[in-house]
This record gives C-alpha cells, sequence and structure tokens, in this order.
C-alpha cells in the first residue's frame, strides 16, 4: 500500500458529523456511524438499531476533506476493496461512498442510481 497522507483531526471530526447528519437523513435503518482510523485511512461502520456493526467501507485520505478515495467491505472475505463509485470514479465524497455501501448492505440498489449519468445528459 502506498504512503498516504495522516488525517487531520478537525477532518475526522467533520467526517464523523457529515456522515452521521446523512445517514439520519437517508439511512433510518442505522442507528448510529461508527469510525475508526489508521494512517490515512478512516473505516466507516454502520450500528443498527440492535446493536449489530455492519462494516461498510474505507475511505483514503486524499489531503482533502472532500475527496476520498473509496474501498466497500467485502464480506465474503473479510477485507476492503478499492472499487468505483457510481459516478464511476474511484473518488468522491464521503456522502457518496455511505450511500453506495449502505446501497449494497441495507438492500437499496437506489442509492447506486447517479443523477449524473442518468439525466439524458452527455458527460
Amino acid at each position: 500500500m502506498r504512503d498516504v497522507p495522516k488525517i487531520p483531526d478537525s477532518t475526522k471530526n467533520s467526517l464523523h458529523l457529515r456522515l452521521v447528519q446523512r445517514a439520519r437523513t437517508r439511512w433510518p435503518e442505522l442507528a448510529d456511524v461508527r469510525m475508526r482510523y489508521r494512517a490515512g485511512l478512516a473505516y466507516v461502520d454502520g450500528v443498527l438499531a440492535d446493536g449489530e456493526v455492519l462494516p461498510l467501507c474505507r475511505l483514503r485520505y486524499l489531503s482533502s476533506a472532500t475527496v476520498w478515495g473509496f474501498a466497500i467491505y467485502r464480506a465474503s472475505h473479510d477485507d476492503y476493496e478499492d472499487n468505483y463509485l457510481p459516478s464511476g470514479s474511484p473518488t468522491g465524497s464521503a456522502e457518496e461512498a455511505l450511500d453506495c455501501a449502505c446501497g449494497l448492505y441495507l438492500n437499496d440498489p437506489n442509492a447506486w442510481t447517479d443523477p449524473r449519468r442518468f439525466n439524458g445528459e452527455h458527460h
């Protein structure tokens, strides 16, 4: 794995707040969002109402609080694999990453519909 810059504490705090807010508005099945950090990586877990913890994704810090690298948690392998967001990009907002992972683990494929790809415009 290549070296990744360390996530500043202020970015950790804002990241967690943004993901909790997104979960409250889009993912009512989640009672909480938990974060774990290792070097320049942020691991995102969802907590269900019954206390079950679902590993969801890993975000790679790219020296910006708004754009993150994305890796999905693979339950079948108990690991994280770099992947693409519904936009077709391997990087995006933390909220996009949360939506993508929750779409998989909370069984809501509507989360993968990126309006930028389906608005009739060519990109």
